[in-house]
């Protein structure tokens, strides 16, 4: 077995973990898996680890697979990069305007304002571009195949922690949903 197929194998296992995560979720609310409302150790590493690992099998597939798809330089470079970018600096102002506690699913205080004025998910809406942004500057298929499902429980996320959200804000969440796109 070679190591881009461990890596792709590591993605595509941590996709259908948080995916099954995400799905139970919706459909049992009151025994979620997330968010979780209150942070231990456990639930935080049932999150952020298969998170984590999909960023970093996408990387290392895109360095493994380099422009295996012979994408000119300048379409790569050109959007590839603005994606990282842009994507990483939203992600990290979601941190520290909401904290790492809400990032990582506690309940915390309804935040209306900066980036969640145009997006009630900012973040995963910049994670969503990171991942696009990696796979497209590699120009590696097999980093593309892993970004692309890694794009999708990202945008399933929201499913499962918007109704949370309304059962913690109520009115205010309902209004402010009202108002502000999920996305974009």
């Amino acid at each position: 077995m070679t190591l881009a197929t461990i890596l792709l194998s590591t993605a595509f296992v941590c996709v259908l973990g948080l995916t099954a995560m995400l799905v139970w979720s919706i459909h049992f609310p009151e025994r979620r898996l997330w968010p979780v409302g209150s942070l231990t150790i456990t639930n935080q590493l049932l999150i952020w680890v298969p998170t984590v690992m999909i960023f970093i099998c996408v990387i290392v597939l895109g360095l493994l697979g380099w422009n295996d798809m012979g994408w000119p330089v300048a379409v790569r470079v050109g959007l590839g990069i603005p994606l990282i970018v842009v994507g990483n600096v939203v992600v990290w102002r979601g941190v520290f305007s909401i904290g790492v506690k809400a990032t990582s699913g506690a309940a915390s205080d309804l935040n209306t304002s900066g980036l969640y004025r145009w997006s009630r998910n900012p973040q995963y809406v910049a994670d969503i571009a990171v991942l696009a942004g990696l796979a497209i500057l590699s120009g590696a298929a097999l980093a593309s195949l892993a970004a692309v499902s890694g794009i999708a429980v990202l945008a399933l996320a929201p499913f499962a922690e918007e109704p949370w959200l309304k059962s913690i804000h109520g009115q205010d969440y309902i209004a402010y949903s009202k108002q502000v796109r999920k996305y974009l």
